[in-house]
């Protein structure tokens, strides 16, 4: 809840520091004396659009910090605050912060972090709720109505949102698989052509690589088969080098014994006998990896080139071909088998659907139970605030299945009938503005008692009352005070203001051309001086004085 405001530079505001506990806390003054300007302050921290025109004329910025007192661990507040990484330290409060320039830039702060006027916005929703006469944000906004019934029955819609991310994924899945199958069937011919010349050609990978190496070597013996025939025909026969030099050595084995210089010329022979025959060995290796057969290389030419002319054909490299007839296959087979997996897919659709619809269902009983029940609350709320003959209705309408969506199935309108036998119409519809802030009132304590925000005020929703109906009105919002809430209501009643636990005067000064508005909080003789005031009108009366005192011994 709120605990403490501080106001600079704000219109009239020039500077004002308030401190704020539980309860109900009203805040009085004269027309005109600036009431609105506090309210537009707050509005501007909790990320209100930054109007230029509230900065005080004369100075280069406003600014504007909230206090409140920081949300617990595993609320939602706290996990959005932790989900954009803003530290929330123990025992310390969650402060905001809005500064505000004359030429209309604004930045914005929470916890002296940097954010977003969007997060700003997001995170006060959480904090503090405004109602006025002219409430649009909720209460009479339809779009509101089925979240605000929802946390009336405190309904979790996580499953039924869960379930609908489901159901449609599944359908996403089965509507891209049928435009697959739509498109493969438009190329089945093509695609039944491709697949069979390529399984004809069957492809291997790196088989381009071998046949290139094979032809290159097949080509280079044609060119050197004459020169390795010749140079081959040296190392054969009777006559050859190699035999020449055997015998050589046969009979110089005979005659090494004589002399050391023939030991040592022998095992030269035997050397030159040993390369030879090593360099016969490789000739003969060489002459058959050259081997040039004609017909051997126009196979491997042939086989070569239909390889990359389908390689050319379908815009991929040789070695792809072997993949892409793997995948053209497989786009063949999924129209043969596509009827079966469409019939897989078109089962989870279903079975997402009846999940979906089951969950929703169940959240529509839900609602439809919690609309009977705040039906209920608010009629009793009714009758003390002088409603006697309206009545009140909770409209929880199926909505066409196409129209179902994350939140659930049904429409939520909040719907009254201000006259005995009058058809039902929308909470906007009321004409008088006094009714309609009763309504407000009525349903705010309704709602309110089920959880919300911890700070809630209320601008002049007792305008156009007075008496008993604006009696009634205090004690309700003292009852919602009362309930763990901290109310603020800025009210022209007497009777309102003296349910208050505090009291705060708006006032407007002015000094020569300076005007400023100060708010202070009252102690109980200046309480008993503003409600008699407020009484009296501008001369304050001992009867008007007399008359405060009674009320504000009847509101302890």
């Amino acid at each position: 809840m709120l605990t403490a405001l501080s106001i600079a530079n704000i219109v009239l505001i020039e500077r004002l520091d308030l401190d704020f506990e539980a309860g109900l806390g009203a805040l009085t003054g004269e027309t005109g004396a600036g009431k609105s300007i506090l309210l537009d302050a707050l509005g501007l921290a909790l990320g209100a659009r930054a109007d230029s025109a509230l900065v005080r004329q004369g100075t280069d910025k406003a600014q504007v910090t909230a206090s409140f007192v920081a949300p617990a661990p595993g609320t939602k507040l706290a996990a959005l605050l932790a989900e954009n990484e803003i530290a929330l330290e123990t025992g310390e409060p969650l402060l905001i912060r809005r500064t505000l320039k004359a030429d209309g830039g604004s930045r914005a702060f929470i916890n002296d972090q940097p954010c977003s006027a969007a997060l700003l916005r997001e995170v006060g929703t959480y904090l503090v709720e405004i109602h006025g006469q002219h409430d649009d944000r909720g209460l009479l906004a339809p779009a509101g109505h089925r979240a605000l019934l929802d946390a009336y029955a405190r309904a979790d819609t996580r499953g039924v949102t869960a379930a609908h991310a489901a159901w449609r994924a599944a359908e996403d899945r089965l509507a891209a698989a049928r435009a697959a199958i739509s498109e493969a069937e438009r190329d089945r011919e093509w695609l039944e052509h491709c697949v069979a010349e390529l399984q004809t050609l069957a492809p291997q990978p790196g088989e381009d690589a071998e046949l290139s190496e094979a032809r290159a070597t097949m080509q280079k013996g044609e060119k050197v088969a004459g020169d390795l025939g010749a140079i081959m025909e040296a190392f054969e026969g009777s006559d050859s080098g190699p035999a020449q030099l055997r015998g050589a050595a046969r009979r110089l084995d005979r005659l090494a014994g004589d002399h050391p210089l023939l030991a040592e010329a022998l095992a030269g022979l035997d050397r030159a006998i040993i390369e030879a025959d090593e360099a016969e060995s490789k000739l003969h290796e060489a002459a058959r990896a050259m081997e040039y057969d004609p017909e051997r290389l126009e196979a491997t030419e042939t086989r070569l080139f239909e390889l990359r002319a389908m390689a050319r054909k379908h815009n991929v490299q040789p070695d792809e071909l072997a993949e892409l007839t793997g995948t053209l296959a497989a786009r063949l087979d999924a129209i043969e088998g596509g009827s079966a997996g469409l019939a897989k897919l078109e089962t989870a659709v279903a079975e997402t659907a009846a999940a979906y619809t089951h969950a929703a269902t169940a959240l529509s009983d839900q609602r439809s139970k919690a609309a009977t029940r705040l039906d209920a609350a608010v009629a009793g709320e009714l009758v003390p605030l002088k409603l006697d003959a309206a009545r009140f209705q909770t409209l929880v309408e199926r909505l066409p299945a196409e129209r179902w969506g994350s939140e659930g199935m049904d429409r939520v309108e909040y719907l009254i009938s201000t006259n005995p036998g009058a058809p039902f119409a929308p909470l906007a519809k009321i004409a008088s503005g006094g009714e309609l802030s009763r309504f407000i009132l009525a349903l705010k304590v309704a709602l309110a008692e089920e959880g919300g925000a911890d700070t809630i005020i209320f601008d002049e929703i007792d305008r156009g009352v007075g008496g008993a109906v604006a009696s009634a009105i205090g004690e309700r919002l003292a009852r919602l005070a009362g309930a763990g809430k901290q109310l603020l209501a800025v009210t022209h009643s007497p009777q309102v203001a003296a349910k208050g636990a505090a009291h705060f005067i708006i006032a407007k000064s002015s000094q020569g051309t300076v005007t400023r508005t100060s708010v202070h909080a009252l102690d109980e003789a200046g309480r008993r001086e503003e409600i008699a005031r407020m009484l009296s009108g501008a001369e304050v009366t001992a009867e008007a004085r007399a008359q405060a005192e009674r009320l504000l011994e009847v509101a302890v």
